[in-house]
């Protein structure tokens, strides 16, 4: 069974920095699919970067040129690197893994971790 686990979120000013990470466990393949969502106070859990297997990235425009995405299949592990935070960056982040099978399509969620941006 995979399992994910987060860590890196907590309080930091605006303009700060934060490196979330992402460590898978249970699976013995790389996922197709790994990345990051965020779920803000009253609003619905939204994309915030994802990266292939082969290395291609997917941001949201909110985040394009502040946060950077990455991978170590080595380490089972994804990143989220965030620069330049700003208060409506505030969220519980998720971590997800996408794999697809001939069988079915596998889909798992962290526990997330808080980030907040304030002075």
């Amino acid at each position: 069974q995979v399992q994910l686990v987060e860590s890196g979120g907590g309080l930091v000013q605006p303009g700060g920095s934060l490196r979330l990470s992402c460590v898978a466990s249970g699976n013995d393949f790389s996922f197709n699919f790994m990345g990051w969502y965020r779920q803000a106070p009253g609003k619905q859990r939204e994309l915030v970067a994802d990266v292939s297997n082969g290395g291609s990235t997917t941001y949201a425009d909110s985040v394009k040129g502040r946060f950077a995405v990455s991978r170590d299949n080595a380490k089972n592990t994804v990143y989220l690197q965030m620069n330049n935070l700003k208060p409506e960056d505030t969220a519980v982040y998720y971590c997800k893994i996408t794999h697809y099978t001939p069988a079915k399509i596998l889909e798992v969620w962290g526990q997330g971790t808080l980030v907040t941006v304030s002075l």
